[in-house]
């Protein structure tokens, strides 16, 4: 079972992203800020990191330059999930080291079937 980390600071989101992942057949560790999701991705090394961009402590885009930086964490899929479509902050993210970018609201089957896509193409990488 693949093994996705989910950032996300609106407990909400969270929750529905959390349920639609697992529903998908994902397992899916959570966390609430930036500094926690960095803490967590060392830790359990998730096949996927799925991260909100505006959070406490560390932004999104600081968590994936964090992770890309390591060799522990460097080749770890990182999706960026936010309600900001514009092309700037998709560029800015893919700049960081992001593979994709989900803007919200999204359709949870659509959410599945890209995160198992990104999951398959990386893994055959590795």
């Amino acid at each position: 079972m693949a093994k996705i980390l989910v950032a996300e600071d609106e407990r909400d989101i969270l929750e529905l992203i959390t349920f639609s992942l697992e529903l998908g057949g994902f397992e899916v560790i959570q966390a609430m800020d930036g500094l926690e999701a960095l803490e967590k991705a060392i830790v359990e090394k998730p096949d996927l990191v799925l991260l909100d961009i505006r959070m406490p402590k560390l932004t999104g885009y600081e968590v994936c330059e964090k992770l890309k930086e390591s060799e522990v964490t460097r080749d770890i899929p990182v999706v960026f999930i936010s309600a900001k479509g514009q092309e700037m902050e998709i560029k800015q993210g893919l700049e960081a080291g992001a593979v994709d970018y989900v803007v919200k609201p999204f359709a949870p089957d659509e959410l599945i079937r890209k995160m198992q896509e990104i999951i398959d193409k990386y893994s055959k990488q590795g």
